[in-house]
């Protein structure tokens, strides 16, 4: 998708989004991205908005409005809450504030971290960076920013804990957070009251970190973001690159994408079957998944050499041809796989525990998911038709015979079942197109120096947990000027305040154990 962008004056900003919605119906915030476009434009943000009845997208962009040594945009927080952290997000790393966002704090950094580092004048050098090597400084409030009569910058302090507040640190530590996740949670008794999040425990830079690599040379990095869904995220940067080169690629080379994004699902859904069985206590259920999923990775790794990095897509094409038994192994994989996830619910799924724990837990209905972004099998459990197979088709999705998997149940249990059914769906792709994998080129050669034509991009996928995007700036060099991924976890992680709010403690767990994030996805 080529970015033609939408731009409406700073003043009728809000009021415009708000039509957009309201008038124009589109309901789905997918990303934003905050840019710093040079020094003759300055910094800005680019909202990339989905209209949910007819899929149709388009793009906005809004450029910031200085006031001193301060960059502003009105907020549309109160619009699509999906740009809670969103905007967190542009702040922590632009510092552009977003006026009327009732909660302007860092996401990703320690709160007295100084600068903006994705800005283009960040002072990277050593001399500059002296980290803090003292805990993070805590505080129980945060800013609100809003312009006054005169235009001037006024700052509000809202309280986030009362004196009386019982606040309870789930994390950041690796069991039952999915990674070092921190939700610091308002508890009365044993109901919650609020759930902040805080995340960068593991941020890594890699947005940064591409504007100085080759395009060949950012392909590691995807990988690293989600182990669970490394041919995913790697699908998703080399497709924008492919598409903003005009690259054509062979048919051999889309089956074998389909073919390894399907293997890529049923790993990533084995695993989340089997930690949300061990996030309820259930062993059993988590070594049977394990167990099953060592097949799946033996499968990929005849191919790919990697287990956990799947270092196997690049611009152009495959790193390699598919191995002489890789038909034959895929075809004995399905068929030892198909029976095997009725066991997965005889053991685990369809327990009277189960259903105790997970139904009518972490509940988020249709229009909810909707305006936090909830997508993948979280929002699917809404019954929102959200998968970008279908949506935004690429590769071989429109060209094979399969159900997007919905649901109406809107709690825990039934995207615990939504990731079941799905693995069925994978199976079924990739059974459609495994003795069809048509003879040719498993690479289209490149000019040994790429350089991507001037222009801006996007480019999604369907993850194991939801969307996954990435946002191409190229200037016509060698390296990319501006890359921002849209990860699967931060908008699901957003949800978790309107979701658990009234619930239990012990449903923390529960609904965290149901909504599949992954912290090196989320923090990047």
């Amino acid at each position: 998708m080529k970015l033609e962008y939408t731009v409406f004056s700073f003043d009728t900003f809000k009021e415009e989004m708000t039509k957009l919605r309201d008038a124009k119906h589109f309901d789905y915030l997918v990303t934003i991205i905050g840019e710093d476009f040079g020094s003759e434009e300055g910094l800005g943000c680019i909202y990339i908005l989905e209209n949910t009845e007819t899929h149709e997208r388009i793009s906005v962009k809004q450029m910031a409005r200085q006031i001193g040594n301060d960059y502003v945009i009105p907020s549309v927080y109160y619009i699509w809450r999906a740009a809670d952290l969103m905007e967190r997000e542009v702040f922590d790393f632009f510092g552009i504030k977003f006026l009327g966002h009732p909660d302007m704090r860092r996401l990703f950094l320690r709160n007295d971290f100084v600068g903006y580092p994705l800005r283009k004048d960040y002072d990277m050098s050593p001399e500059h960076n002296q980290f803090p090597m003292t805990d993070e400084p805590e505080t129980d409030w945060t800013s609100e920013w809003n312009l006054n009569d005169l235009g001037e910058l006024v700052e509000t302090k809202h309280r986030l804990f009362g004196p009386d507040d019982y606040v309870v640190n789930f994390g950041p530590n690796h069991p039952s957070t999915h990674g070092v996740l921190r939700l610091q949670t308002v508890v009365n008794d044993e109901t919650i009251e609020h759930v902040y999040p805080h995340l960068g425990y593991i941020h890594r830079g890699m947005e940064k970190m591409m504007e100085a690599m080759t395009y060949p040379q950012t392909l590691a990095l995807t990988d690293r973001l989600n182990y669970l869904c490394a041919m995913h995220h790697r699908h998703a940067l080399v497709g924008v690159i492919e598409e903003a080169m005009g690259v054509e690629l062979s048919d051999r080379i889309h089956y074998i994408r389909t073919i390894m994004d399907e293997l890529q699902r049923i790993d990533n859904h084995l695993l989340f079957l089997g930690t949300c069985a061990q996030d309820l206590s259930a062993l059993t259920a988590f070594l049977y998944c394990m167990r099953d999923r060592e097949h799946v990775l033996n499968v990929m790794e005849e191919t790919t050499g990697g287990r956990l990095i799947q270092n196997y897509y690049r611009i152009g094409g495959l790193q390699a041809d598919i191995d002489p038994h890789f038909v034959e192994n895929v075809k004995a994989l399905c068929k030892y796989l198909r029976p095997m996830i009725q066991e997965y619910l005889d053991v685990f799924g369809d327990n009277v525990i189960t259903h105790q724990r997970l139904e009518g837990v972490g509940y988020m209905n249709l229009a909810d998911s909707i305006n936090y972004a909830l997508t993948g099998p979280a929002g699917r459990a809404a019954g929102w038709h959200n998968d970008v197979r279908k949506n935004h088709p690429y590769d071989l999705y429109d060209k094979v015979e399969w159900k997007e998997i919905t649901g109406t149940g809107c709690d825990s249990m039934t995207r615990y079942m939504i990731h079941i059914n799905e693995m069925y769906q994978s199976l079924n792709i990739i059974e459609q197109l495994i003795d069809n994998i048509p003879e040719g080129e498993f690479y289209i050669k490149q000019k040994p120096i790429i350089k991507v034509p001037e222009g801006q991009w996007w480019f999604s996928v369907e993850g194991g947990a939801g969307e996954f995007g990435v946002y191409l700036d190229s200037r016509g060099d060698k390296s990319p000027y501006r890359v921002k991924m849209r990860p699967m976890g931060l908008t699901l992680t957003g949800a978790f305040d309107k979701m658990l709010r009234g619930e239990k403690i012990a449903d923390l767990i529960a609904t965290g154990a149901s909504i599949d994030f992954v912290i090196p996805d989320l923090d990047r």
